[in-house]
Order: C-alpha cells, then sequence, then structure tokens
C-alpha cells in the first residue's frame, strides 16, 4: 500500500511539474526573439518568461548572466545585469562608503537603456532596508523600509 501511495506521489508530481510552460522562446512573440537572436548571437543558456506586460530573456554572455526585455514589437526595452561593488563607478563607490557605510549591500543592478545607464542597489543593516538609485554621480532614494 505504501508503494502504491508512493508511486502515485511521484507519478502526480511528474504529471503537474509537465504542465508548467517551459521556459522556451515559444513564450516570446516571434518579433521579440528575433530581435534577441539578432543582437545576442553568442547568447547561451536562453530562457524566456513573461514579466507584466515585458519578454523577458535570461541568458548568459561572456560567463555573464544577463536578462534582457522586450515588448511584443520586439523592441528591446532594457537590459539588467548584477554587479559586485567594485564594478561600480568610482564616484558612486565613494558615495556609498561616504554616506552609507554602516549598511550591507544585499543587492546591486546595472539597467542599460536607451536613455542611459542606472543602477540599483540594496543596503541593509539591522533596522531598515534601503533601495538607492543612480543615473549621475550620486545616489537618491528610492524605497526604505523598515525591518520587522
Amino acid at each position: 500500500m505504501k508503494r502504491l501511495v508512493l508511486t502515485l506521489t511521484i507519478a502526480l508530481c511528474f504529471i503537474g511539474f509537465s504542465s508548467f510552460k517551459s521556459n522556451d522562446d515559444s513564450i516570446a512573440p516571434e518579433a521579440a526573439v528575433k530581435s534577441f537572436n539578432a543582437a545576442f548571437k553568442s547568447a547561451t543558456e536562453v530562457s524566456w518568461s513573461i514579466s507584466e506586460s515585458l519578454y523577458k530573456a535570461n541568458f548568459s554572455l561572456n560567463g555573464q548572466y544577463v536578462s534582457a526585455f522586450y515588448n511584443a514589437e520586439g523592441q528591446m526595452i532594457a537590459l539588467t545585469r548584477n554587479l559586485s561593488s567594485l564594478e561600480l563607478p568610482i564616484a558612486l563607490q565613494a558615495s556609498l562608503k561616504k554616506n552609507y557605510d554602516c549598511y550591507w549591500i544585499s543587492d546591486l543592478i546595472e539597467v542599460a537603456r536607451e536613455e542611459g545607464t542606472s543602477y540599483y542597489i540594496t543596503l541593509e543593516n539591522a533596522d531598515t532596508k534601503l533601495t538607492l538609485k543612480s543615473s549621475g554621480l550620486d545616489w537618491s532614494s528610492y524605497k526604505k523600509q523598515r525591518k520587522s
């Protein structure tokens, strides 16, 4: 009886997992896939998903994991990648050291758009989680929340 229950449980798990839509390029419109393939010919490990009204391609490029966001017409809206604090421009590193020395970095993302490159950093201490944005040489507050 235990074997039967175990076998049925495993079978149901496989059926359940197979019913999820796979992360292949059939999720994205053909225009987005064509645009992506033209821009990132050497990309590997490509997977597609839908994020709000945009189509997101996660992929590896030159040893880095990158995400590209496309609209339904195939226009690339933004590119994002995770960074280490050492990859930030020197002025932003100095500003962090000067103004946020009592925080640690929990997330750092570079967002490249047609308008330019922005950085979003999440800083934390024991009481606060703070997200900052920079589009220039200094940081501005983007979101602040108290930890419970």
